[in-house]
C-alpha cells in the first residue's frame, strides 16, 4: 500500500484482480438482456471504488491484531527485555528473526563459561562469544556477560590439577581480567559470580567450591572475601561495567537471599565494586510468592543496587508430545505477568531476562526427564503463547 503526497492511496495492489472478480461476479447479468452490460460496468465501477477501502480496512486489521513485540513494548517502560542465547541457533533464520525482534538485550547462555572459554591452560577461546556479541551490536542490543566464577561447568585441565591456592589465585585473576578486558565497552554488565551460595539444609552458607576452598584462592574460611576480590578485578579490567552477583532461589526473601543481602551491604561498607544482583526466577511448580519477591527487591534496591531478573522461565506438566494445557498456559502467563509487574513496581528493577525464548531450544526437557517444558513465551515453532502477551501488556505501562 502507498500514500500520494495528498495522503490518498496513491495504487492499490490487486485493482485489475478486482475488475475480473466483478467481471466473474457481474457476468450473470450481462448475459441476460440488452440492460446486462450496463448492469455490469456499474457493478465494477462500485465494486473497484469500493477497494481501496477494503485493502485499507484490510490493513488496518491486520496492523491492531499483530502482536506488539516484546522490545517495542519496551520502549515504553524504558526496561531491558533480554533472554540467553546460543551460537549455533543465530544461523537458523527464525530463531535469529525472532530475536532480533523481541529483545533488546541478550547473553550468552554458555559461550562465556570456563568450559568453552579454556580449552586449555594457556589459550582463549572467545569465537562463539564473539559472535554473540556481534549479533548484538548488528541489532543494536546490549550484551550481559555470564559468568566469571561458578562452581560447574569448569574443564577437566583446571578441575582435576592439584593446584595451590596461590597458582588458583593467578589462574582466576589472569581468567577475569582477559575476559572483562577483552569485551571492554562491548559488554554492559557480567555476572561476576555464580550460586556461590548452597540451598537446601545449607542455604545460606557458601558453598564448598574450588574457588572458596578446594583449595580456593586464599580466602578459605573468610566468608564472601574471595568473591568481593573477583570483583575487584573484574572492575579493574572495565571500570565501566556493571557487576552483578547472580543467584538462583534468592528471589523470595529466605536464608538465600538473606545471606547475599548480608554480603553485599558488606561488600558496599568495604568499597567493593559491586553494582547490582540476578535474581535467576527459575519456576517450577506454577506458584511465585510475588509479595515475598517485591519485597526482596525492595530491599536490595534501597541499597542504592539494580536488580536483574536474569534467568527467568515458568516450567509446565506436558504431555507425551510436549504439550501443555491451555490453563496452565493461562497460569503461566500471569505468573509472568506478575513477577513483572513486581519488578516494574521499584524503578531499581531495570531488566527482565528468560532462559531461552523458545521451548525448541529450552533446558528444562531434558532437566526434568520431559516430564516438564513448555517454560518459554514462545512456543517450538516460534509462535507467541499467552506468556508474551502477559509480558507485553505489562512492559507497555509506563513507569
Amino acid at each position: 500500500m502507498r500514500w500520494s503526497s495528498a495522503g490518498k492511496l496513491a495504487s492499490i495492489p490487486g485493482e485489475g484482480l478486482s475488475r475480473a472478480v466483478g467481471k466473474r461476479c457481474f457476468g450473470v447479468a450481462q448475459r441476460r438482456g440488452p440492460q446486462g452490460d450496463g448492469f455490469w460496468h456499474a457493478g465494477v465501477e462500485r465494486f473497484s471504488a469500493a477497494m481501496p477501502t477494503l485493502f485499507l480496512i484490510g490493513a488496518l486489521a491486520a496492523e491492531v491484531s499483530a502482536p506488539i513485540s516484546l522490545r517495542e513494548a519496551a520502549q515504553h517502560s524504558g526496561m531491558l527485555i533480554g533472554t540467553a542465547v546460543r551460537p549455533a541457533q543465530l544461523s537458523e533464520a527464525a530463531y535469529a528473526a525472532t530475536l532480533g525482534r523481541e529483545f533488546n538485550m541478550l547473553e550468552p547462555e554458555d559461550a562465556l563459561k570456563w568450559e568453552v572459554l579454556r580449552p586449555d591452560l594457556k589459550s582463549f577461546d572467545f569465537s562463539q562469544a564473539d559472535q554473540i556479541v556481534d549479533f548484538a551490536a548488528r541489532h543494536d542490543m546490549k550484551v550481559r556477560g555470564h559468568t566469571l566464577v561458578w562452581h560447574q561447568q569448569n574443564p577437566v585441565w583446571l578441575t582435576a590439577a592439584h593446584y595451590t591456592p596461590e597458582q588458583l589465585a593467578q589462574l582466576l585473576e589472569t581468567h577475569i581480567k582477559t575476559v572483562v578486558g577483552h569485551y571492554r565497552g562491548k559488554i554492559f554488565a557480567w555476572d561476576v559470580a555464580n550460586e556461590a551460595f548452597d540451598e537446601g539444609k545449607n542455604a545460606g552458607r557458601l558453598r564448598s567450591t574450588l574457588w572458596y576452598d578446594q583449595p580456593g584462592i586464599g580466602f578459605s574460611g573468610q566468608g564472601p572475601a574471595y568473591l568481593a576480590q573477583c570483583f575487584r578485578w573484574a572492575h579493574e579490567a572495565d571500570p565501566q561495567a556493571l557487576l552483578f552477583y547472580n543467584e538462583a532461589e534468592a528471589e523470595e526473601i529466605n536464608p538465600k537471599s538473606d545471606a547475599i543481602y548480608a554480603m553485599v551491604r558488606a561488600f558496599l561498607r568495604d568499597g567493593v565494586p559491586i553494582d547490582g544482583i540476578g535474581f535467576q526466577m527459575h519456576i517450577g511448580n506454577l506458584h511465585a510468592n510475588i509479595p515475598s519477591i517485591s519485597a526482596n527487591i525492595a530491599r536490595f534496591t534501597s541499597l542504592g543496587l539494580q536488580v536483574h531478573i536474569t534467568e527467568m522461565d515458568v516450567a509446565l506438566p506436558v504431555d507425551a508430545n510436549g504439550n501443555a494445557s491451555s490453563e496452565d498456559l493461562a497460569r503461566q502467563a500471569d505468573i509472568y505477568r506478575q513477577v513483572a509487574e513486581a519488578c516494574l513496581s521499584h524503578p531499581g528493577c531495570t531488566a527482565i531476562q528468560t532462559w531461552g525464548f523458545t521451548d525448541k531450544y529450552s533446558w528444562i526437557g531434558s532437566h526434568s526427564k520431559h516430564t516438564q517444558g513448555a517454560a518459554l513465551p514462545f512456543d517450538r515453532n516460534f509462535h507467541s503463547k499467552p506468556a508474551h502477551e502477559a509480558l507485553s501488556q505489562v512492559l507497555s505501562k509506563h513507569r
